[in-house]
């Protein structure tokens, strides 16, 4: 079976969802054949099929449905919602980066589409695919820490410390839904919902440092959604957690970290360093430094002899394998759109939250 690929949008995930194309039958050759056959998009648009090795190109999403089995949805936030769908409910699989929508009512017509359609949905939360994280996620599962009591997850960057930064769709609420709580603090969620469990209730704020940027020659545009977040939450099993993101973080550049701490031990993990894993065993020895690169290691058979380490651009790989393998055995992929649309209902409860002062009961 060959797949036949649309994509939509080919900026930055462009490249990396094209990349992972490139070296998934290179490493994983019982992955399917797939066919990269058009490219979706308005601006430079054959250019960049020559780059990314598309055969045919389009402005018209609804077009390029008659022609695949596929869509990858890297478009702007609000346009996420509308081309999914329509492909869902011709059973067309979608990979749907992240967040999953602009709001939450989006958000719940993907889900309720995806769980009406045969088609298998995925939303692009990588990290979940890091092997360090995968590591820490069966340590959990088979009781090394205990019960969990504290989730700490932090997500920070400084790309608008700048004030002179330009205006752009993820600055807008009608474009994006969400500032650095959707970009950022997407993945610190979906991270936290994987490793300990759904979320119950959420007390959050966000802060809008600043109100304009500029645009264009001479002119501003405003400023509509946050540029950092931070809420508290309770886990349904009891736990705690602490969620904080920001984009206006003097000299971090993709900061992701987390912590999970339970009553016989704790992991750490940082972005920075994505082979190794903090683990705590709950001694009075601290934490112990695991490289996750050994052939036992989730993934690592896959790639290098233990210790010659991977990158971000793997789990891209890592993604595509799961999701383009579910497909083919008609089985499910996790995270699907319902784990998408999961996020987006914390998202907004932190929104509400700020709103109103008050904590958020989902």
């Amino acid at each position: 079976m060959t797949l036949r690929i649309g994509m939509l949008g080919y900026g930055f995930m462009g490249k990396a969802h094209t990349n992972a194309l490139d070296r998934l039958s290179l490493f994983f050759p019982d992955a399917p054949d797939v066919e990269r056959h058009i490219l979706v998009g308005r601006h430079a648009v054959d250019e960049a099929a020559e780059r990314y090795d598309f055969t045919h190109t389009t402005d018209d999403w609804t077009a390029a449905l008659d022609e695949i089995d596929v869509l990858l949805n890297l478009g702007p936030n609000h346009l996420h919602a509308e081309p999914s769908i329509a492909a869902l409910e011709r059973d067309i699989h979608v990979l749907c980066e992240k967040p999953l929508a602009s709001t939450r009512d989006e958000a719940e017509r993907m889900a309720t589409a995806a769980d009406a359609s045969s088609a298998v949905s995925a939303t692009g939360f990588n990290y979940r695919f890091v092997p360090a994280i995968q590591h820490a996620k069966r340590l959990i599962e088979a009781g090394e820490l205990g019960d969990i009591r504290h989730f700490h997850g932090r997500y920070v960057n400084g790309y608008l410390t700048d004030e002179t930064a330009g205006w752009s769709w993820r600055l807008s609420k009608e474009h994006a839904g969400a500032g650095a709580l959707g970009d950022l603090g997407s993945h610190t969620i979906d991270l936290a919902r994987y490793l300990v469990g759904d979320i119950e209730t959420v007390t959050g704020h966000t802060r809008t440092f600043t109100n304009e940027r500029p645009w264009g020659e001479g002119e501003t545009r405003k400023v509509d959604v946050d540029d950092a977040y931070s809420a508290q939450v309770d886990f349904e099993n009891g736990a705690m957690g602490i969620l904080q993101a920001s984009r206006q973080a003097h000299g971090e550049t993709n900061n992701n970290n987390f912590e999970v701490h339970g009553t016989d031990g704790a992991v750490k993990f940082d972005l920075a360093r994505l082979n190794e894993l903090e683990v705590h065993h709950g001694d009075d020895r601290g934490f112990q430094t695991v490289l996750v690169t050994n052939d036992d290691d989730p993934y690592g058979d896959v790639w290098w002899p233990p210790g010659h380490v991977i990158g971000w651009e793997h789990t891209f790989v890592h993604e595509h394998y799961e999701f383009l393998t579910a497909i083919e055995s008609d089985g499910k992929h996790s995270p699907d759109f319902e784990d998408g649309a999961a996020v987006q209902r914390i998202i907004d409860a932190v929104q509400r939250s700020d709103e109103s002062g008050q904590r958020i009961v989902l």
